[in-house]
């Protein structure tokens, strides 16, 4: 017999639990085997042994002291929603060990009891001033982001 699929609630606390503690191996074992995790940052990353890397060299290259927490989650067993919020202590020179913090939607597909699809729309604006980024550098980044996320035709129906 196989394993019981993880409730939402216990789905959702191991993701995030998974990042807080850079252990891309247990991140990526929530994801079926050629899963696709598509990052408001880097972009995306097919596969488990991508996904693990994401976590514990990607998201630690420049950043620390990750904090995730989802809320409200909503599923029908296929699409599951869920707003979270996500913060971390920057690396980067310029930020000076700042905080920087957002909001968003994860947008998971669902296949199995695991994740085949993760997708996010996120507030990032506020962690780009959190970081003392320059405006240019936010408009910039922020204008790459939307135009990602418009190009994306899984996202088209959540965009409409």
């Amino acid at each position: 017999m196989g394993e019981a699929p993880m409730t939402t609630t216990a789905m959702l606390r191991a993701f995030c639990d998974a990042v807080e503690q850079r252990n891309g191996r247990a991140f990526a074992d929530l994801f079926i085997k050629d899963g696709v995790y598509h990052d408001v940052f880097y972009g995306a990353f097919a596969g488990r042994e991508k996904i693990a890397a994401m976590i514990d060299d990607w998201f630690y290259r420049t950043a620390t002291d990750f904090r995730w927490d989802m809320h409200d989650p909503v599923t029908d067993g296929t699409t599951l929603y869920a707003r979270y919020t996500f913060s971390y202590r920057s690396t980067l020179p310029e930020a000076s060990g700042a905080r920087a913090m957002f909001e968003g939607v994860a947008v998971m597909t669902l296949k199995g009891g695991r994740i085949a699809s993760y997708h996010e729309v996120a507030n990032t604006a506020p962690a780009f001033v959190d970081l003392k980024f320059a405006p240019e550098r936010i408009a910039k980044i922020v204008t790459r982001q939307g135009a990602e996320l418009k190009a994306r035709p899984e996202m088209k129906r959540h965009l409409a």
